[in-house]
């Protein structure tokens, strides 16, 4: 159980706030900034929302009044510094900022991290966070039930409701529980449709990401008697299908879909390195694996990001360290 007495001071006491979150940002990082920003306008306070990474295409819709800046540092460097409170969102090392890292660290603000990952890295003054939270919005909403600082509005449960949606795999992963049901269906009398937010952001894909996904499927290869699943996307992958890193959100669940896969893993090349996403099911965890090269997550879903370096210098190492995480047992240790 999270004490929300700390945040509700710092939102009642603070003047002008920054808002942001972790690089290629999901639903649940946009709806989580959304729903605090409508939060902090209803107390009358000074707000900037400010990504390092452009909002995806799929999620746009939540942020109907554009309020979202995308970070260029001649624009925004003393946004930093001006602001009396920063609050960082769906993420809890500080380097998921990227070049934004550095001016968060070096600012003089109050820093506030409310988050849902294991493993958070100390460079926060108050930080709300429980792992056993399904989302960051749906951390969010318990703020809101709780405190009642604010009346829980439409514009606000939207973007809550697409949060604790994807996060869970559309209701299906380990972390929806009934009372997760029970938020969601509260979220629903409100007046949020769900059939439009599961329609805009899985929905109304563009035909360069069934391209791409093509290519993706193709590269799947088995390992480990058939236990672990691996997908490579190349950057010529990417420029051949006229298609964004972002195209590929989701691709990790079709190496989870084979029968006997325990453990996922889907590289993506990209121009300044590349990035892994890993998957489990039960208890072969794998936030550690992804700690050793220094990524992040949840115990059964995790990534990692490595820059200036050549994916295939890595991947065998990668997936001969996952194979490991699988040979050690069911354990719930490795």
């Amino acid at each position: 159980m999270i004490d929300f007495k700390p945040l509700t001071a710092v939102l009642h006491n603070g003047k002008s706030f920054l808002l942001t979150t972790h690089v290629n940002p999901d639903a649940d990082a946009i709806g989580s900034e959304i729903a605090m920003y409508f939060i902090l306008k209803a107390l009358g306070k000074n707000v900037k929302v400010l990504n390092y990474s452009e909002t995806p295409y799929y999620l746009q819709f939540l942020d109907s009044d554009n309020v979202i800046e995308q970070f260029d540092p001649l624009l925004h460097e003393r946004v930093f510094s001006d602001v009396d409170v920063i609050i960082l969102l769906d993420l809890n090392r500080a380097n998921r900022t990227v070049k934004m890292e550095p001016y968060i660290k070096g600012s003089s603000a109050l820093k506030i991290v409310i988050d849902h990952h294991e493993d958070p890295e100390d460079f926060h003054n108050h930080l709300f966070a429980d792992t056993s939270y399904s989302s960051t919005g749906h951390i969010i909403y318990d703020f809101l039930e709780q405190t009642k600082i604010v009346p829980l509005s439409l514009n606000i449960a939207t973007p809550i409701y697409a949060a604790i949606m994807t996060d869970t795999g559309s209701f299906k992963y380990d972390r929806t529980t009934p009372r997760v049901h029970r938020i969601a269906a509260h979220l629903l009398e409100l007046g949020v449709n769900p059939t439009n937010v599961y329609r805009l952001i899985y929905d109304e894909s563009k035909f360069t990401k069934f391209k791409l996904l093509g290519r993706a499927l193709e590269s799947m290869k088995l390992y480990n008697n058939n236990t672990m699943a691996v997908m490579v996307v190349t950057q010529n992958d990417l420029d051949e299908c006229a298609a964004l890193e972002t195209d590929t959100d989701g691709f990790i669940n079709f190496c989870m879909g084979v029968e006997n896969v325990v453990v996922g893993l889907f590289f993506l090349e990209l121009n300044d390195g590349f990035k892994v996403s890993l998957r489990s099911k039960g208890t072969y965890y794998i936030h550690k694996l992804a700690r050793l090269f220094g990524g992040g997550g949840h115990k059964n879903a995790s990534g990692i990001r490595i820059r200036n370096e050549k994916m295939n210098d890595l991947k065998d190492k990668i997936i001969d360290e996952a194979i490991l995480t699988i040979n050690k047992g069911n354990s719930g240790n490795v």
